[in-house]
């Protein structure tokens, strides 16, 4: 699963991508400084690995991970081609959630695209193209399901009227998200069309080093912008997370948080928001080889979370062995928890839930 960085050029997002990935991605203080997408695997911070990692003592410990891509800023006209933006719009179609920077910081050093600091203008520009986008898609789909629809098809003249729901929604400036649909509906029709303005967002704000612990008005200003359209919002100093990385030790970077009152670097936080946004969660394996968090799609079975291990685990699943997580850490080990009776046998039709400690049999 993929979350793409997208905003307008020179407004972090590639600093954003470093501090996230620790990996080292041109960021400079011009436009179009990224121009192919930079991908990093990103580990997702969880406290609860640790505990158990203390409690099992494995030889290795496996985190979760979830796929960063820094995409190329995006200009108004994009959706026509100007700048980078059949590529921008190439590369966001294929990540599965967006995380939108905002620069929400004043710094006269900092250049602008548009000269000025307005995050809201800012979105709306980049709503605009990804909206302009998915009209075309919208027009040509209808071109199609019309003349079926004409024809007495059922399906075609449902398809038909979801469309034309969508292309007044886009014609009058509002994304494919805030639109509602019934569940058939969406899976039927929306859903399998992969909309650009579809997909899940985080507002990520960027704010100076003073706001990162409050925000800003330009952060309140986002969230009253955004109120209704089904989205996060985060907000961090990017560029002060940029100067914590640079640290060499721990214990400085550490120093360095509490300095300015925070508990943890902001983009843990937006990591994890992240895998939640992408609508996954962690289910964990825990033996004296390793101790390991699998990820698994919100509202998975057992069998479904056995075949992530391997495809095998799935097709002979027989039943799960399943630990709640604060059952193992109250108990201390899998021993005793069995001697206390809170191990459970689940089969097929067992959803698993986040946190849960699990072993599978099958048979192939």
């Amino acid at each position: 699963m993929k979350a793409g960085i997208v905003g307008l050029p020179n407004v972090g997002k590639s600093t954003l991508f470093n501090c996230l990935s620790n990996a080292k991605a041109q960021s400079a203080n011009f436009p179009f400084c990224t121009i192919e997408p930079n991908i990093g695997i990103v580990n997702v911070p969880d406290r609860r690995l640790e505990i158990l990692e203390s409690l099992v003592k494995p030889q290795r410990v496996q985190p979760a991970t979830v796929e960063i891509v820094d995409i190329a800023g995006l200009v108004k006209g994009a959706s026509k081609g100007e700048g980078l933006g059949n590529q921008f719009l190439a590369n966001i179609r294929e990540t599965d959630a967006i995380l939108h920077v905002l620069r929400c910081f004043d710094d006269d050093n900092i250049v602008h695209v548009d000269g000025s600091i307005n995050p809201i203008r800012d979105k709306e520009t980049i709503d605009i193209e990804l909206q302009l986008k998915d009209l075309e898609t919208v027009d040509k789909k209808l071109e199609k399901v019309k003349r079926a629809a004409k024809t007495g098809n059922k399906d075609a003249q449902k398809e038909e009227a979801v469309l034309l729901k969508i292309k007044q929604g886009l014609e009058t400036g509002t994304s494919i998200r805030a639109l509602e649909f019934s569940e058939d509906d969406y899976e039927d029709f929306v859903k399998p069309a992969q909309f650009i303005t579809d997909k899940p967002v985080m507002y990520v704000c960027n704010v100076d080093e003073a706001s990162a612990i409050s925000g800003n008005a330009y952060v309140e200003k986002v969230k009253e912008a955004v109120k209704n359209e089904n989205a996060e919002v985060l907000f961090l100093a990017v560029g002060t997370e940029a100067d914590i990385n640079e640290l060499d030790s721990f214990e400085e970077r550490q120093m360095f948080l509490q300095d300015i009152g925070l508990d943890e670097p902001g983009s843990s936080k937006l990591i994890r928001s992240a895998y939640k946004l992408l609508k996954q969660q962690t289910y964990f394996t825990a033996g004296v080889k390793e101790v390991r968090a699998w990820t698994i799609d919100v509202g998975a079975t057992a069998p479904q979370a056995a075949g992530v291990i391997h495809t095998d685990f799935e097709k002979g699943f027989i039943r799960a062995e399943v630990i709640a997580y604060d059952d193992f850490v109250s108990f201390g080990s899998e021993a005793k928890v069995k001697e206390a009776g809170k191990m459970r046998v689940e089969g097929k039709n067992y959803i698993v839930k986040d946190g849960d400690v699990m072993h599978f049999l099958f048979n192939v």
